[in-house]
């Protein structure tokens, strides 16, 4: 399976009227062939059935080189795996693409890929710290997208607490930043967490409720319908 081969098999479900649709929709430049998830995900499916994990990354990084969405979508896919063994390529490979992220649709399926390589490897969250810092938008907003696992657990460990009480700290750095994006993504860790962890939840909404756009801080509340985090000013 060659790189070459595998995009023939996507382009053999080219939908000219869906890729007009979807261009207009992602608003991003760069070539759409109007192939839907689910045929990706069959074709993806049967490719990761016949490769090795390094045939696989090997093939990923062709299919992001195109830069055709479809083919990127396809490239994430292949890295979703919770048992990856060996996994090292697999998350150069996913560190190498998010500075390239420009569309939330590409970046949230690197981002499943990304999670399932945190939680192998925790460990990683020290490089992902970084991604806070970073001048671009969608970098510092990958941060919290691929913590998003932390936010899930029912019984976490003491460690797992650490890691929720550290992306909080990412998050709180995040609230004043005014792109809807970043706000979007403050309110959906925080809109997770809130179902598993309502204590941490109140706590950072308390503090810095009053910072975050309107529309942040109700998405982050909406499933602690008594929370009423201080508004700010004129809200």
């Amino acid at each position: 399976m060659t790189g070459d081969t595998a995009l023939s098999a996507l382009i053999a479900q080219e939908d000219p009227q869906k890729a007009a649709e979807m261009a207009a929709y992602h608003k991003v430049q760069r070539r759409y062939l109007g192939v839907p998830n689910p045929a990706i995900d069959a074709q993806v499916k049967d490719w990761r059935g016949a490769l090795t994990v390094e045939d696989r990354v090997a093939l990923a990084d062709a299919l992001w080189r195109t830069d055709i969405h479809e083919a990127r979508i396809a490239a994430a896919k292949l890295l979703v795996q919770a048992r990856l063994r060996p996994d090292d390529g697999a998350w150069r490979l996913i560190l190498s693409w998010v500075p390239q992220f420009d569309a939330w649709a590409i970046a949230d399926h690197v981002a499943i890929a990304g999670q399932k390589r945190l939680v192998a490897d925790p460990s990683r969250m020290d490089e992902v710290e970084g991604w806070t810092r970073s001048d671009l938008m969608w970098t510092r907003r990958a941060a919290l997208v691929m913590t998003l696992p932390w936010t899930k657990q029912n019984h976490p460990k003491p460690e797992d607490l650490a890691i929720r009480d550290r992306v909080l700290g990412w998050a709180a750095g995040y609230v004043d930043d005014p792109d809807w994006f970043i706000q979007k993504s403050v309110a959906w860790w925080l809109r997770d967490l809130s179902k598993h962890d309502e204590g941490r939840t109140r706590t950072f909404l308390d503090v810095y409720g009053a910072r975050m756009k309107p529309f942040a801080r109700r998405e982050a509340a909406r499933h602690l319908p008594a929370m009423e985090p201080n508004l700010a000013p004129g809200d």
